[in-house]
């Protein structure tokens, strides 16, 4: 059938079947179908949308629009967790050595920032030498000799959703849950998985900020996940404060050593990654009891083996062999640094999480433009979170700078984003609720 065909019949609210879907999927990836023809589905899709058999049919045509991996001679279960993005979200840096310590194999194809949320490759980007694109046998090997491997969408996986993507990106199409879902599974059932957990953000520094759209995606994942063959289920986690006390790139690096080795452990971090941790070992089936499951992650942690595997991965991959032990010595540093302090005494009451991360897009840790180069070093540290006692010029948070000015600039930003006052706020459970169908 002839593309223009196929938009016509979303265009005016029809069903698109399986094998129409498929057909459109592989002219994205040979080239026969436009960047215009692209741009009009898109837009078609966004004003009609797709229902649950369309958006199941869109998954399982991207995937297989390149290689899909397979693990076969892995004697372990095979696992993966994604988030939706946040500000000092390093859960990933954390969760992949601390469920591979618990047996999982994690295949974990992550991506970079996207707007004023933090990306996992570009956090991974700051240890010298690690490769965040190996070929497929490099990917594998990291993977049976660390039990885990966080690496990025390369050019054989799910090569349809990249250039659709790259069109809504320009087209104003991105924010369409089906499509949102499609991508997004597309390129992690591409890695062969054979379950996966969710972690839904909602919150001032989530990409859908209200609870109720939030929960409408987990939903919309879990069920199109579940239809495409893999056991899914999604935590919805609270994003309405900075999950780590670090936001930026090297510093969340930092962060995560310091968490993997027992040095300093932010609580609300700890408990979302737990808590996504033995949902990963439930939902593989290594666990029935999710009590136990819990028990298994602070285990994994405490004893040591989880910092081990995280060391493994990083060497495997390229990095350095002792980055464990002397990643202060490794990781870039910003040449200047600024406390933000408390105008007043009292109680951190709110966060606008959102201007958190964009403080650091200006510093040079994000992109303005998909093509932008990442600074690395820069970010904020020493985040105090909500319900932080504080006395007048306490720090607030410390800026981590490449220049005077972005420094001011960040210091004011950052200022701006922390409301205070006299009394106590009410702290919520950083995990909201539990998604299965």
């Amino acid at each position: 059938m002839l593309a223009q065909e196929i938009i016509r019949i979303k265009r005016d609210g029809g069903a698109l079947k399986p094998e129409t879907i498929e057909a459109f999927v592989s002219g994205i990836t040979d080239g026969t179908v436009t960047d215009a023809q692209i741009a009009a589905m898109a837009m078609a899709v966004f004003f009609n949308g797709l229902d649950a058999d369309e958006t199941v049919a869109l998954t399982l045509a991207m995937r297989d629009s390149g290689d899909v991996l397979s693990w076969t001679g892995l004697d372990k279960p095979v696992c993966d967790k994604h988030s939706t993005g946040g500000v000092g979200d390093n859960v990933s840096l954390m969760l992949a050595p601390i469920a591979a310590a618990c047996g999982l194999a994690v295949p974990m194809i992550s991506g970079r920032g996207l707007g004023h949320t933090g990306g996992t490759l570009d956090k991974m980007d700051s240890i010298p030498g690690y490769t965040t694109q190996p070929d497929n046998a490099l990917f594998r090997k990291a993977v049976q000799e660390a039990g885990c491997a966080i690496i990025g969408q390369t050019a054989d996986l799910a090569p349809a959703d990249k250039r659709f993507y790259g069109v809504r990106d320009v087209t104003a199409t991105v924010e369409n849950i089906q499509l949102i879902t499609a991508s997004i599974l597309s390129k992690k059932l591409a890695a062969g998985l054979g379950s996966l957990v969710l972690d839904v953000k909602f919150g001032n520094g989530a990409f859908m900020a209200g609870f109720d759209d939030a929960r409408e995606l987990a939903k919309t994942l879990v069920r199109v996940a579940n239809g495409a063959g893999t056991q899914t289920t999604a935590l919805m986690t609270d994003m309405n404060e900075p999950l780590a006390s670090a936001a930026g790139n090297a510093v969340e690096v930092t962060n995560a050593v310091e968490f993997l080795t027992g040095a300093h452990r932010d609580p609300r971090l700890e408990t979302v990654t737990l808590a996504l941790a033995a949902e990963m070992l439930v939902v593989s089936g290594v666990e029935e009891d999710p009590a136990m499951a819990l028990s298994r992650t602070h285990e994994a942690l405490d004893n040591g083996r989880a910092a081990e595997m995280f060391g493994r991965m990083v060497t495997v991959l390229g990095g350095p062999a002792d980055f464990v032990e002397k990643h202060d010595g490794y990781l870039e540093k910003a040449p200047l640094t600024a406390a933000v302090e408390a105008p007043r005494a009292g109680h951190v009451q709110t966060i606008d999480t959102r201007a958190v991360g964009v403080a650091v897009v200006e510093l040079g840790g994000g992109r303005r433009r998909r093509e932008d180069a990442i600074d690395h070093a820069v970010g904020v540290t020493g985040l105090k979170p909500v319900g932080a006692k504080l006395e007048q010029g306490e720090p607030l948070a410390v800026v981590h700078a490449r220049d005077e000015a972005a420094l001011e600039a960040a210091r004011q930003a950052v200022l701006d984003a922390y409301a205070m006052a006299e009394n106590a706020p009410e702290i919520s459970d950083p995990v909201a609720q539990r998604i299965i169908g």
